[in-house]
C-alpha cells in the first residue's frame, strides 16, 4: 500500500532536514571519525537515523537534550540499559559515596548480598552470581551447564540473540534436504561453524524442540520467554508450559535470558507468567546504567556447581572476570533496585504502553492498514505486517525502508525510537504527553506516506 517512489522522496528530505537540525553533532562526528573505528565507540551505534550519530548533552528522566539544544523523548533507553530513567539520583549518590571509598577491591561486599537477596525475591530462583554483561553471564551459564550435563550443545530460539555469545549466533537455513544450522547474517569471523555448537529451533514450535532434544546432546536450552531481539513475538498459549515439560523430560537445563523481558515486571517473565527455569540471566538495566549483570539458580544446580567453585584453579575455568561484582557495580545495582523497577514504576509504565497501543492501532486502523501493534509489559512497538509467530517470521518481514523512514522522521520530531526494529520502551518518568507525542508523529508520518 506504500509508494515506494514517494517513500524514497520523503526520506530524503528527512535525511536532509537532520542534517540541518544538527550541526554541531556533524562536526562532533567528523571529528570522531579521524580516531574511532567508523567514528563511533561501538559498531552498533552506526544503526542510528541520519547522516550521522547524535551527540548527547545530558539526559535525565525520561528524555535528553542533545548538543544542538534539541530536547527529545526518548524511547530508547539506552536499548533497557536506561529502563529506570537517564540520571537516577540514588545511583548517582551511590556510585559518587561508592568512588570515595574504593571501587574494586577483588573482595566481597554487603551491598553484593543486599543485591541476592532481592533478586531471588523477584526472580524466585535463591542463588546468584554476578557478571559485567548479559553475555557474559550467559556464556558461565552455557559453561556450567555443558559442565553440568556432560553434553556439548546447546539450543537457541531461531532469531533469537543473546548478545555476542558465539554459541547463540546461528538461525536455521531451509533447504531440499532439510533444515540446518548456519552463521547469523552479519556475524563476523565465527570462531567454529556453529553447528558444531548449537541447535535451533523455532519459537512456539513444541514438536520441533521436542525432536530435537530427543538426540540427546544438548545440554541447555537459552531463550528469551518472549522474544524481543528479533522484534516482539509473544509465546503462545501453553507453549512455555510445554517447553518445560519437554526439557526437563530430555533433562536439559532451561536458562531464561530476562534481559529485555523484564519489561513484563520486576521479576521479569520469570516471576509473571509463573516459569519455572533452572538459570535466570539478567543484564543491563538493573545497574542504572552502571555495566553490570547477574545469573542465578535454583538450590539443585547451586549444590552440584558448590564443588567446582571451591576449586584451586576456578580463576580459570572461563567464568569470572577481575571487575566482576566491584563494590561500585553492587551499590549502583542496590541503589537502582531500591528506587527503580519496583511494581510502583512499572504500575506507571506499562498504562503508558497500553496508550502507545491504543494510540497506533487506531491510526493504523483508521487508514486501514495490514499493520499490527505488539506489546509485552511496558515495551511496545509496531510492525508493518500482521503478527509473526516465529523469529524467522519477524526476519522475513522486517520492511528496512519504511523502519529506517519512520526512525528519521520521529527523532527528526524530537522522538527516539530503539535503533532497531519501531520499538518503545517506557519508564516511570515517561508520561501521557511523551505516549502522545509520539502517536501524533506517528499519525503525521503515515498521513504523508499516504498522501
Amino acid at each position: 500500500m506504500i509508494d515506494r517512489d514517494r517513500l524514497a522522496a520523503l526520506h530524503a528530505e528527512e535525511e536532509q532536514r537532520f542534517v540541518d537540525l544538527h550541526p554541531r553533532s556533524a562536526e562532533l562526528a567528523a571529528d570522531a571519525r579521524g580516531s574511532l573505528l567508523a567514528g563511533v565507540p561501538m559498531p552498533w551505534m552506526t544503526r542510528w537515523p541520519g547522516a550521522f550519530p547524535l551527540f548527547v548533552d545530558r539526559a535525565e528522566g525520561g528524555g535528553f537534550t542533545d548538543v544542538d539544544g534539541i530536547e527529545y523523548v526518548d524511547l530508547c533507553l539506552g536499548d533497557t540499559g536506561s529502563m529506570t530513567g537517564h540520571c537516577l539520583p540514588a545511583v548517582a549518590e551511590a556510585v559518587r559515596e561508592r568512588t570515595e571509598r574504593g571501587i574494586t577491591t577483588m573482595l566481597p561486599s554487603t551491598d553484593a548480598t543486599w543485591v541476592a537477596q532481592e533478586l531471588a525475591r523477584r526472580f524466585g530462583v535463591p542463588l546468584w552470581q554476578m557478571a559485567m554483561t548479559a553475555t557474559d553471564a550467559n556464556r558461565f551459564v552455557l559453561r556450567f551447564a555443558r559442565h553440568l550435563t556432560g553434553r556439548p550443545r546447546v539450543a537457541v530460539m531461531d532469531w533469537c540473540y543473546h548478545g555476542t555469545v558465539d554459541e547463540t549466533l546461528g538461525v536455521l537455513e531451509h533447504g531440499r534436504a532439510g533444515d540446518r544450522v548456519v552463521p547469523r547474517p552479519g556475524a563476523l569471523g565465527p570462531q567454529v561453524d556453529v553447528a558444531v555448537t548449537t541447535a535451533v529451533v523455532p519459537f512456539n514450535d513444541l514438536d520441533a524442540l521436542d525432536r530435537r532434544l530427543a538426540e540427546g546432546d544438548v545440554a541447555c536450552l537459552l531463550m528469551e520467554p518472549a522474544l524481543t531481539n528479533i522484534g516482539i513475538v509473544l509465546p503462545e498459549d501453553g507453549y512455555l508450559a510445554g517447553v518445560r515439560e519437554i526439557t526437563r523430560q530430555h533433562g536439559v537445563l532451561l536458562v531464561n535470558d530476562e534481559t529485555h523481558t523484564i519489561c513484563a515486571g520486576p521479576g521479569g517473565a520469570t516471576a509473571a507468567w509463573g516459569l519455572d527455569p533452572d538459570f535466570v540471566v539478567m543484564g543491563k538495566p538493573i545497574g542504572g546504567g552502571i555495566p553490570v549483570a547477574a545469573y542465578g539458580m535454583t538450590e539443585e544446580v547451586a549444590d552440584r556447581l558448590t564443588g567446582p567453585m571451591l576449586g584451586h584453579e576456578i580463576d580459570v575455568a572461563g567464568v569470572g572476570g577481575t571487575l566482576t561484582g566491584s563494590a561500585l557495580a553492587m551499590a549502583a545495582v542496590r541503589a537502582t533496585l531500591s528506587t527503580a523497577l519496583r511494581q510502583e514504576d512499572f504500575d506507571v509504565a506499562i498504562p503508558l504502553a497500553e496508550r502507545f497501543t491504543d494510540g497506533i492501532s487506531a491510526v493504523i486502523a483508521e487508514h486501514d492498514l495490514p499493520w499490527h501493534v505488539q506489546r509485552l509489559g511496558c515495551r511496545a512497538e509496531y510492525w508493518f505486517c500482521p503478527p509473526p509467530s516465529t523469529g524467522a517470521e519477524a526476519a522475513a518481514a522486517v520492511d528496512e525502508e519504511l523502519d529506517a523512514f519512520m526512525h528519521l522522521w520521529t527523532v527528526n520530531r524530537g522522538v527516539l525510537l530503539a535503533p532497531f526494529h519501531n520499538m518503545s520502551l517506557f519508564s516511570q518518568f515517561h508520561g501521557t504527553a511523551d505516549v502522545d507525542r509520539h502517536t501524533e508523529v506517528f499519525a503525521d508520518a503515515v498521513a504523508a506516506l499516504l498522501g
